[in-house]
């Protein structure tokens, strides 16, 4: 699935990071460097969805 938000994210990065954290500080962050320049929204976007962990399942005890 992270190969699916990191083409997103080329293409649109909020979107990338919409889909990894939701709405929160890091989706209007990477807006606003979206704003200020393509490559920096896009470098901030690839970073959030390699560093921040999936949703997932609770683990065992």
């Amino acid at each position: 699935m992270d190969i699916i938000r990191i083409i997103l994210s080329i293409i649109l990065p909020p979107v990338g990071v919409f889909l990894q954290v939701g709405i929160g500080f890091h989706f209007w962050l990477n807006i606003v460097l979206t704003l200020l320049g393509y490559i920096p929204g896009i470098v901030h976007a690839v970073w959030i969805i390699a560093r921040t962990p999936e949703a997932t399942a609770p683990r065992p005890l």
